[in-house]
């Protein structure tokens, strides 16, 4: 029942019921350890986090000295640019698409939800939403914006060597404030306040504000104003906290939960699960005439259905797009990057582009024995699997390589080594789709660095070992500047290796 005037009584008696339910749980969970595990808990926290921020700090000072002393287009993968890209512009489209994610990954999160158990017995009760959902609402907001200013001063740092601490600071504090907008405008969507298409229009031009405004050197009063907008908006989506339907309640409290327990157990197939969730799929019409052809094997039959369920599954080509914009945008910036930065960058966009390519083979993990009830070949079976991912990643692949060589990375063989690599790095795609959830059962392995879960990073690394690998020969070519024959052979041995290490591999239980 949704209650969208509500008197004071019920207001207090929805407060009584939040607090006594976060009592209960606190005195569940006080009961269930003792503070000699959370002293334990406390400092082996404590340790990771001083060791991961010493490890962090040097590597960001090591990386703003290499790019404060290097020249103004020494050293790059493209030895000649004929198109100069301003830092700055590249800084704030990077800036820019943080802001992006966290307000798309909040609106898939919610970001105003309620957990199973809340949503069991509260939605159900006649009383005013709000105090139930809002100061969950208000702490993910601003515990959002504590982590975004944290992670943009190294990034600062590194991208701005010409400020002074201070200002590092300030431009922080600005886009932590601009990550809370990018909440709050999540959650006006979740609402339905300016309407669903109409929320998306306006959420796009004021996050590009917010990109703007943290590279400039203004003075506090930048910060103070983002600040005073986040506020303000905060306090807007207040009001209307409680009016946010039960349903997408229960939606995002779904979401959120799942996707934090394959985080907590490190599972990234899970993970992508979570977040695609929700996806829409088109409209299965046109598939229908396709599927009334007849076939003449049932091997035909299995790579017509992968091919449409490929299509339907909505393959990210906007986002296939932009990574495909970000590996020759760091190449072609002003003062260019380190070279082992851009090689870097280009594996990631890789890597992250492959996982995408993913999704058929990712659902039909899932249950694996129906695949056995097919009357081919499991090796066929699987080589079904890989072809739409394989053909794919090779035009993405064959693409970035063809601006490489119009950008005067390499010659022409670059095109051909990059098709190549991309057929091994659709392979590797399901490989990682269809890699066990890691066994925190087994013990780690003691080693000179401490114990290390060897059992469990081998089954997080599943398939992005090989989507590396196919990689290494198409990165030496862009190193060396040319590409020689051995390159290619090397590259044809590697993608027809690992195209067999899928197909041929028994798959385990994802």
């Amino acid at each position: 029942m949704l209650i969208r005037e509500s008197t004071t009584p019920d207001r207090h008696l929805a407060r009584e019921i939040v607090s006594f339910t976060r009592r209960s749980a606190r005195r569940y969970k006080r009961s269930r350890g003792s503070w000699g595990d959370r002293f334990v808990d406390a400092y082996s926290w404590g340790l990771g986090i001083a060791v991961s921020l010493t490890i962090a700090a040097s590597f960001v000072l090591a990386l703003r000295n290499e790019i404060a002393d290097r020249a103004s287009t020494g050293s790059s993968i493209v030895k000649a640019q004929w198109l100069v890209l301003p830092a700055p512009v590249l800084w704030t489209a990077v800036t820019y698409a943080i802001l992006l994610v966290v307000a798309n990954l909040a609106r898939k999160l919610g970001p105003i939800t309620v957990g199973g158990a809340e949503g069991t017995w509260w939605l159900s009760l006649p009383v005013d939403r709000r105090p139930m959902v809002l100061p969950h609402f208000l702490r993910k907001a601003v515990l959002t914006g504590v982590a975004l200013a944290v992670v943009y001063l190294p990034f600062s740092i590194v991208t701005a060597v010409d400020r002074d601490i201070p200002e590092h600071f300030l431009a922080s504090g600005t886009f932590g404030a601009a990550g809370v907008i990018a909440v709050a405008l999540a959650a006006f969507q979740q609402i339905g306040l300016p309407g669903p298409g109409l929320g998306k229009m306006i959420s796009l031009p004021v996050l590009l504000a917010c990109a703007v405004l943290p590279g400039i050197a203004g003075g506090p009063w930048l910060a103070v104003l983002v600040g005073v907008a986040a506020v303000v908006l905060l306090a807007v989506v207040g009001t209307h906290a409680g009016e946010v339907r039960g349903e997408e309640l229960i939606r995002g409290g779904a979401v959120t939960g799942h996707t934090g327990a394959s985080l907590f157990m490190m599972d990234s197939n899970e993970v992508l699960r979570a977040l695609g969730s929700g996806r829409k799929t088109v409209d299965g019409g046109r598939a229908a005439g396709f599927f009334a052809r007849p076939t003449g094997s049932p091997f035909r039959a299995l790579i017509r259905a992968d091919v449409v369920a490929f299509l339907r599954l909505n393959p990210p080509v906007v986002r296939s797009l932009l990574w495909l914009l970000a590996s020759i945008a760091v190449l072609l910036v002003e003062g260019g990057l380190p070279e082992f930065a851009q090689l870097a960058i280009i594996v990631i966009a890789g890597c992250a582009t492959a996982s995408g390519m993913g999704n058929v083979a990712r659902k039909t993990a899932l249950i694996l024995e129906l695949d056995a009830l097919l009357p081919l070949h499991p090796a066929l079976v699987r080589t079904s699997r890989t072809l739409m991912p394989c053909l794919a990643m090779a035009a993405w692949m064959t693409v970035l390589s063809g601006i490489l060589v119009l950008l005067g990375a390499s010659d022409p063989a670059l095109i051909g080594v990059g098709a190549l690599a991309g057929v091994g790095m659709g392979a590797g795609t399901l490989r990682s789709a269809t890699k066990a959830a890691p066994d925190w059962s087994a013990p780690p392995v003691d080693t000179p660095f401490g114990p290390v879960p060897r059992a469990q990073l081998g089954s997080l690394m599943r398939g992005l070992d090989v989507t590396i690998l196919a990689m290494v020969p198409l990165l030496v070519g862009l190193y060396l500047g040319y590409t020689p024959w051995a390159v290619g052979m090397v590259q044809a041995l590697f993608s027809a290796g690992i195209v067999m290490v899928a197909v041929l591999s028994k798959p385990k239980r994802a």
